[in-house]
């Protein structure tokens, strides 16, 4: 990827060049929480000397190389593919060889004021409507208890507000009273206007509960949902619609559910993968987007700085938020003995011995490659020492 500098010199393009290139104009107009500044204080310092670093020296021709710090942070691109490369390593001792369904709960448009206001509340609504809806229906249809991981997305491509959960599902699950496996047929899940009508009353519901107990915020303009028949008005227009359901054609086997969260879990508003250029001079940013409205075309959009940033401060999490989560299952608590009974009960179904600690499905682990001199490629560099960030606070830092 690469970027104009307003020189006419060509560079490496990242999410934090641009932070960086954007902060000076966007902080004096813009008012943000404080964990918003947080978060673009640490993508504009990631791969800096901001953070320190750590100085190396080739033992073949003896220059000198500084490697610079990452921050860490989860919204930033650079750090994430690490990050949910250990996650994934983590997560897969728990597939099962059975089906996988991709379900995905979709919030209409008309929310999107509200939610902004109220972030982590209806976050936590729209997990715990989606998933209470797939259980619901696992208890009821197969009289089992399904696996869910459930991973909130809040961005559509353009770097707007599209607020929707993808849902991992296990194709079948253990029997209420855990004494057998059900299956479910390997190319159905349950129908989706059924999930929509179930998912749409459970929210709506939640929706008013956080009404009636004081714990929604109101934007100044639109409507006025504050009273509570207006709000009640609002609401009724809200489900007049249908909501969203969309399940997707069942993973190819475990393998392909493994390829699928390690892109989707970790994901973030944008990669750097989709910036196309900069231009300093003009204040501008161009980075590319799938049109779905015209059969997923290739397209590139030009934003101003700040309103790039603006937009991608839609989609920083509320500080704490776990935004990736099990249910059923996968639910964390005593997660490992339910597996095992599971695998015991598929074994039974298949007439085969019990199976170990799932010996197919694993991650190897892959040691780092040794560090290669950038001035003569010999892999001989050697640490000197670490250098700690800074104590003076650099030009974009905000506190």
């Amino acid at each position: 990827m690469t970027g104009d500098s307003g020189a006419g010199q060509t560079t490496s393009l990242t999410l934090g060049a641009v932070v960086r290139a954007a902060l000076p104009d966007f902080a004096p107009t813009h008012r943000l929480p404080a964990h918003h500044w947080k978060v673009l204080r640490a993508l504009a310092a990631c791969h800096t000397a901001a953070l320190g670093g750590h100085q190396y020296e080739c033992a073949h021709c003896g220059q000198p190389h500084f490697v610079p710090h990452s921050c860490g942070n989860r919204h930033c691109p650079s750090c994430q593919r690490l990050q949910g490369a250990q996650w994934l390593e983590q997560q897969t001792e728990h597939l099962l060889p059975i089906p996988y369904f991709h379900v995905v709960f979709t919030l209409p448009h008309d929310l999107n004021p509200l939610i902004q206001h109220n972030q982590a509340p209806l976050y936590s609504l729209l997990f715990s409507s989606a998933t209470a809806t797939l259980l619901e229906f696992g208890r009821n249809n197969l009289g089992a208890t399904l696996g869910i991981t459930a991973v909130l997305h809040t961005w559509g491509q353009n770097l707007g507000d599209h607020y929707h959960l993808h849902c991992v599902v296990t194709g079948g699950g253990l029997a209420l009273d855990g004494a057998s496996w059900v299956a479910l047929r390997p190319t159905w899940l349950f129908p989706v206007r059924a999930l929509s009508v179930v998912f749409r009353a459970k929210f709506r519901d939640g929706l008013q509960s956080l009404f009636d107990a004081g714990q929604l915020q109101f934007p100044r303009t639109g409507p006025r949902l504050a009273d509570p028949r207006g709000f009640a008005r609002w609401r009724r227009r809200l489900c007049r619609h249908k909501w969203v359901v969309y399940t997707k054609r069942p993973f190819a086997g475990p393998q392909a559910v493994l390829a699928y969260l390690c892109r989707y879990t970790h994901r973030v508003a944008i990669t750097n993968r989709r910036l196309e250029a900069w231009d300093l001079q003009n204040g501008t940013v161009t980075f590319g987007y799938k049109d779905y409205a015209h059969r997923s075309q290739s397209r590139s959009m030009t934003l101003s700085l700040t309103e790039f940033l603006r937009r991608f401060c839609l989609h920083i999490l509320p500080p704490r938020f776990v935004k990736i989560r099990h249910y059923g299952l996968l639910a964390n608590r005593d997660r490992p003995a339910r597996i095992a009974q599971a695998r015991a009960r598929l074994a039974e179904v298949h007439r085969q011995p019990e199976p170990g600690p799932n010996p197919v499905l694993t991650v190897k682990h892959v040691e780092p490659p040794p560090l290669v001199c950038p001035h003569c490629g010999h892999p001989a560099l050697v640490l000197i020492r670490v250098i700690d960030r800074p104590k003076t606070p650099t030009v974009w830092d905000t506190s």
